[in-house]
């Protein structure tokens, strides 16, 4: 990346800025479908990551056949959009109690999830407001520990509810299995369908989902379709994870040395409202490119303090270093913009358009 882009984005923009390669962009677009159609699963991204009608109408026509939205806010934006295939992946039962719910369903047919009967009751409600029955999959947990149905007994009560229900629509299950899990996320799969069977069900769809979960697409036998966010981008947690290299990394926040108040520190213009203190188990909140060995290892909410202890050169003020951030979804969601670059041209700004969206 060439100085004078560094120059055009700080002219343009000002630092901290948030840029994307769209060539690297395309081919991550590229290879996520590679990867599902190789192992003979639907692609449905999730499009947390990036918040952009535009990304997902991309990622549509490279060939996925829906989305994955996490916010009932994010699925309107990408509904205004024309986008109509959409998967909610969480339990949404505040937008379901607020109307907001009800008002979508009533524009489109959505899939929600739900992992118990407090959310199918609002669903059922928010159904019957919309004139009309909702497709409900059933999360399942499956040692990641987050949220989900934790035994196939369980599974197979809220199936019978929605069954007993005219307003839900059995359309499946949805999993994120550890890294390790899939050998028993398949058994706990396997006693389900057997269990549905007997109730006289068949999931549609058998849902599987993360960036690194990638390499394990096939390993479940039976599943549908896979949901993956981070892949658009990627972030050092997917390096970390061996899901990425650093030449598939799509974003970097664009930032300024401000201060060097010692020879062995300095001062970023991007803090905790730019890189966010998600360390993601990382040692550090970001990589800086230019200066590998600095460490980025505290923040005030607009300043990120350098350890540059082990660097040989080091930055100098008012020179701009790009970081590569830990977690690349939660960093896109503190921005209204992101600047689209090819090589070292500008070449448009995307706006975030589902940011900020918390019910």
């Amino acid at each position: 990346m060439s100085d004078t882009l560094k120059s055009q984005i700080a002219e343009q923009f000002g630092t901290p800025c948030m840029v994307i390669d769209m060539d690297r962009v395309e081919a991550n677009i590229a290879r996520a479908q590679a990867l599902c159609d190789a192992a003979g699963v639907a692609n449905r991204p999730h499009i947390k990551t990036h918040k952009s009608p535009i990304l997902a109408q991309m990622q549509l026509d490279a060939g996925a056949t829906g989305i994955t939205c996490q916010k009932l806010g994010e699925a309107e934006v990408m509904a205004a959009a024309g986008i109509t295939d959409i998967l909610i992946a969480t339990n949404v039962i505040g937008a379901a109690r607020s109307g907001r719910l009800a008002a979508l369903q009533r524009q489109l047919p959505l899939k929600v999830c739900a992992d118990n009967p407090v959310s199918l009751d609002a669903y059922s409600s928010a159904a019957q407001a919309a004139e009309r029955p909702i497709d409900v999959l059933i999360e399942c947990d499956t040692g990641l520990e987050r949220a989900g149905v934790e035994t196939p007994a369980v599974v197979l009560q809220l199936a019978a509810q929605i069954k007993n229900d005219p307003w839900l629509n059995f359309a499946g299950l949805l999993f994120y299995p550890p890294i390790d899990g899939w050998p028993a996320t398949q058994v706990f799969f396997n006693r389900v369908n057997q269990g549905l069977a007997e109730l006289g069900l068949q999931p549609t769809i058998v849902s599987t989902g993360g960036t690194p979960n990638m390499v394990n697409m096939d390993q479940l036998v039976g599943a549908t379709e896979h949901r993956a966010g981070t892949c658009i981008f990627n972030d050092r947690m997917m390096m970390a994870a061996g899901m990425a290299s650093l030449n598939d990394c799509a974003l970097h926040v664009y930032t300024t040395v401000v201060s060097r108040g010692g020879a062995a520190r300095g001062i970023l213009d991007a803090g905790s409202k730019t890189l966010t203190s998600d360390a993601g188990g990382l040692d550090g909140y970001g990589l800086l490119l230019e200066y590998p060995n600095a460490r980025i290892h505290k923040f005030a909410e607009e300043h990120g303090f350098l350890d540059l202890s082990d660097c040989d050169p080091r930055p100098a003020v008012g020179e701009i270093v790009r970081v590569v951030p830990n977690h690349v979804c939660v960093v896109v969601n503190m921005v209204d913009q992101l600047v689209m670059v090819r090589g070292d041209t500008i070449v448009d700004v995307l706006p975030v358009a589902a940011r900020g969206l918390l019910v």
